[in-house]
């Protein structure tokens, strides 16, 4: 290894005689150079090196030829003002990136299945414009056949930087033959064609033989349509209502224009029938190419458009996610100008209605029933998703009715979902209409979406409203039919799914001991049913949180020993108790520490290879504790540990 590193270094000494001699860097700064590689090659030469030693190596010698670039450039300045101007190259200049160049080729001989790696030095290639581009793409080619960003961005560089579009025509093909199941090479290759033919297109217009492009403003389309709706107050003065016959002397300049328009299409046509062939079932391939074509300028526009429509509506007429892409791309709210006239907003508002209503008859669905109702949604209300009722115009009272309309429908075809039903419920209380709204939850709490805790937790929230809101202490009839109510859901939805409706049932109960005794109750057997939990989240611990700020820490710590006796009582459960004893130590109670060890070790017998815990714990010997046990806790931890890597790194031990 010795020998290989030392005539590694050797071959860099004329290089670094010739910055000495330039002036670029004195002796000792060399001599430093010289040490850092020493070190970067001899990490090169372990028998298994990093990519990051490589990186490192890499970025050392980027900042190196960074610097020398600088003081070449004040070297150049000072020989201009003395009228020396003739400044030859020499070895130094080329060295810094041979020897970068090197360095890759030798990680990537190591690394080749990093395609991160393989970029990030084609990229390099390219920035500094080295001859090694295409061998470097050869390569990855060869590597990597399978991936389509290797063949896109070979065909890219073909395209854009040698400009050459049978090269990069050539590659794209052969990416499609390789992976012909590929959306994003489809779509790029059809974008290169389209693009090499718009080129064409804008140096006939630069040369004056031609005009226009091919590609298409969509405020330009908006404007079109509006003319040609009311194109009779656009007549010139003196146009003849008839048309006398065609002009002859026109045509021949038209169909010179139009041949770019022709032959954009024709390629259009070929290589969506070609996507279409090997990707049938894509719904995503068929937007991404009616976008393209929306963009364009392209003869036979309108026929190819309605064409795609009909294959589409043909092939996905039972995907919920195609009839709403449709309906949102009939409105095309977003590429409406601002000053245009609300009619015509109402207008693309009634296609969009018109789709979706074509597609409940296709088809009947909670996701096409949700789809509509958030198009809907997204017309009557703010960004922040509230209804300004007092602000509602004629339109939008109009559209909130039809919002009803198609939950009810959802209803009553049985398509019903939680989200639907939700939804439903809250529009009501936007609109103020508290009782409709307070009937609609107990009338779907009732039915099929009976275990719905979402569902249910908007019920509660409606019901503790309306108690709270008719006198500010309930009374004991309110009290004991809201509990009734949450037993009735708390022992059927597991805990993991009802965490919202727990929190809400304890802050209300939290002053009302029988209640909050009774919820306790029901709490210890829904967690001996369902086991704890091993999220952030836990029931236990948040009940134990109640307790203590209710009745102290003797009452909190009655309560977490009757939770850990449960089976599975949880990870959150444990370190919530030792949240809370830690806290109690810190304020000078000793219990606290004893209690905290004693709830680290019961942790430690079931979540032993937790590396988070062991870390948690040898932290509190060493702040509340002794270096004794703090050293036991440490060595406990890397002989436990099947992989104590981390343990040993953490930069807080």
């Amino acid at each position: 290894m010795a020998d290989v590193v030392q005539y590694r270094l050797e071959r860099m000494l004329d290089e670094l005689d010739d910055l000495e001699q330039r002036g670029l860097f004195s002796r000792r700064e060399i001599a430093e150079i010289v040490k850092q590689r020493r070190k970067f090659e001899y990490r090169l030469k372990r028998p298994c090196p990093l990519k990051q030693d490589f990186l490192a190596y890499i970025e050392y010698e980027s900042q190196l030829d960074a610097l020398r670039s600088l003081r070449m450039k004040s070297v150049a300045r000072e020989m201009k003002k003395q009228g020396n101007t003739d400044l030859k190259k020499s070895k130094s200049d080329i060295a810094g990136l041979r020897r970068i160049m090197d360095i890759y080729e030798i990680a990537l001989k190591r690394f080749k299945g990093d395609l991160q790696l393989w970029f990030q030095y084609l990229e390099f290639c390219r920035n500094k414009k080295n001859g090694r581009m295409k061998k470097g793409l050869a390569k990855v080619i060869r590597f990597h056949p399978k991936v389509p960003g290797v063949w896109i961005y070979a065909a890219a560089w073909e395209f854009d930087h040698n400009l050459n579009v049978t090269a990069a025509r050539a590659l794209m093909q052969e990416g499609l033959r390789v992976c012909p199941t590929s959306e994003e090479l489809w779509v790029e290759y059809l974008r290169m064609e389209l693009t090499y033919i718009n080129k064409l297109k804008a140096r006939k217009v630069a040369l004056g033989e031609d005009e226009g492009t091919l590609t298409r403003d969509p405020k330009t389309a908006v404007e079109k349509q509006w003319r040609d709706e009311n194109k009779e107050l656009f007549r010139p003065l003196g146009e003849k209502a008839s048309n006398d016959g065609p002009d002859v002397e026109s045509e021949e300049p038209n169909k010179k224009k139009e041949l770019f328009e022709e032959h954009g299409m024709n390629i259009f046509r070929t290589v969506y029938g070609a996507a279409v062939e090997a990707i049938p079932l894509s719904l995503s391939l068929r937007k991404c190419f009616f976008e393209i074509l929306e963009g364009t300028n392209l003869a036979h526009f309108e026929d190819v458009r309605k064409e795609i429509l009909g294959d589409m509506k043909r092939d996905f007429s039972t995907e919920p996610e195609f009839w709403d892409w449709l309906a949102r791309h009939e409105c095309d709210l977003e590429n409406v100008p601002v000053d245009i006239s609300e009619e015509v907003i109402t207008s693309k508002v009634d296609k969009a209605i018109q789709v979706y209503e074509e597609a409940l008859k296709n088809m009947s669905s909670g996701t096409i029933f949700s789809l509509y109702s958030n198009f809907l949604l997204g017309i009557v209300a703010h960004k922040e998703g509230e209804i300004n009722i007092s602000g509602l115009s004629g339109h939008n009272e109009n559209y909130i009715s039809h919002l009803l309309k198609i939950y009810e429908r959802a209803e009553s075809l049985g398509c019903i979902t939680e989200d639907l039903a939700c939804k439903h419920v809250s529009l009501h209380l936007q609109l103020q209409q508290f009782d409709e709204g307070r009937k609609l939850a107990a009338k779907l709490c009732s039915g099929k979406l009976a275990e719905s805790a979402q569902l249910w937790e908007l019920r509660i929230t409606i019901e503790i409203r309306c108690i709270t809101g008719n006198s500010p202490s309930p009374s004991d009839a309110d009290l004991q039919s809201l509990f009734e109510l949450l037993r009735q859901i708390l022992t059927k939805v597991p805990v993991s799914k009802s965490e919202n409706l727990w929190v809400k049932a304890f802050k209300f109960y939290t002053n009302q001991r029988q209640y909050f005794d009774k919820l306790v109750e029901i709490s210890v057997s829904s967690l001996t049913r369902d086991g704890g939990s091993e999220s952030a989240f836990s029931l236990s611990s948040t009940i134990v949180s109640f307790i203590l700020q209710k009745d102290g820490i003797q009452q909190a710590r009655e309560m977490y020993k009757r939770y850990l006796a449960l089976p599975h009582p949880g990870l959150a459960l444990y370190r919530g108790c030792i949240g809370l004893e830690t806290n109690v130590a810190s304020v000078g109670d000793k219990s606290g520490l004893i209690n905290a060890r004693k709830l680290y070790e019961s942790a430690l017998a079931t979540y032993d290879q937790n590396v988070s815990l062991w870390q948690d714990y040898y932290r509190l010997e060493t702040k509340m504790g002794t270096s004794e046990k703090a050293t036991a806790v440490y060595w406990r931890a890397r002989r436990i540990l099947k992989d104590a890597t981390e343990f040993v790194a953490s930069s807080n031990l």
